[in-house]
């Protein structure tokens, strides 16, 4: 088992956690849905669909249910060998991508307008954007999904979007990564890795980016199919799965650390990080979860 895989198994153990598990946190996942897979049984507490505007759980594309396993599945189809970071987090699903994981900003504008309305009934201390625009969108179109994130970041939402797959050039987070205030979540590299190339800053404000990296190749997680062919769990690669990961680390501390602030959690990813001696674009370094919950004593 490498360092990697170890990083991986360490963050999910009981052992490592303690009886730290996400208690009392919820965090919403802007994706594309979520099925009722039996790992998340009865911990999906709402469901808010901005593209098709259709009642009760479902997920057209799989992206969004792997993507709330790594968060906060609680492994049960495999005995707990394979649960999330998070495994008594509890989620908010917000479909803002249809079946193709395509979306228009005003979706994801509606969706993050869902949460700003209803933060405070669902008890949402994290918001998990696993989506990114391509970097060519419409300049008043970006700014308004900047200004939409950042007015959850000063709500108290810790926000954790994707650094997107469009590296490794300059300048190529996509955005609201781009966002000074959100943290942004690269995935590491890792031996074998094709075709994840996340995206690199700085951004046009200098701002270094993304602030962290996280696995995401091959990560296995909850598939949204399973009731249907059977198969509890499906691989995924990309930032998109590395975010979750840190949205689930996010939760640990935030449930351990409950009068933590947004502001402190991010000092905290950053104080405990670890660079790597391989890899670019890894900002402060690749998630270190076991540092982070014993940061304060």
């Amino acid at each position: 088992m490498n360092k990697v895989k170890q990083q991986i198994h360490y963050c999910c153990d009981d052992t490592m956690r303690g009886n730290v598990k996400g208690q009392n946190i919820t965090v919403a996942v802007l994706d594309t849905g979520m099925a009722a897979h039996p790992d998340l049984k009865g911990r999906i507490l709402a469901f808010y669909d901005c593209v098709n505007h259709r009642h009760g759980l479902y997920d057209d594309s799989g992206h969004g249910t792997h993507v709330g396993g790594i968060i906060a599945g609680n492994g049960v189809l495999s005995q707990g060998r394979l649960a999330g970071m998070a495994p008594e987090a509890k989620l908010a699903a917000v479909k803002v991508l249809d079946a193709k994981g395509e979306g228009d900003v005003a979706q994801i504008l509606e969706g993050i307008r869902w949460i700003r309305k209803n933060y405070n009934r669902f008890r949402i201390r994290v918001a998990n954007i696993s989506v990114g625009a391509k970097l060519d969108l419409d300049e008043e179109k970006e700014r308004s999904l900047i200004q939409a994130v950042e007015m959850l970041w000063d709500e108290g939402i810790t926000v954790i979007v994707s650094a997107g797959n469009y590296g490794p050039e300059e300048g190529s987070v996509t955005v609201p990564g781009n966002s000074r205030k959100v943290v942004t979540v690269g995935a590491l590299e890792e031996h074998g890795m094709k075709n994840v190339c996340s995206g690199a800053g700085p951004t046009s404000q200098c701002i270094v980016k993304p602030e962290l990296v996280a696995p995401g190749y091959q990560v296995l997680s909850c598939n949204s199919l399973y009731r249907k062919n059977r198969i509890p769990y499906i691989r995924k690669s990309g930032t998109s799965m590395a975010t979750p990961v840190v949205s689930g680390a996010a939760a640990l501390f935030l449930s351990k650390y409950q009068d933590a602030a947004n502001v402190e959690l991010k000092l905290a990813f950053r104080e405990t990080c670890e660079q790597q001696q391989s890899g670019r674009n890894q900002g402060w370094g690749l998630l270190r979860v076991d540092r982070m919950l014993d940061m304060w004593r």
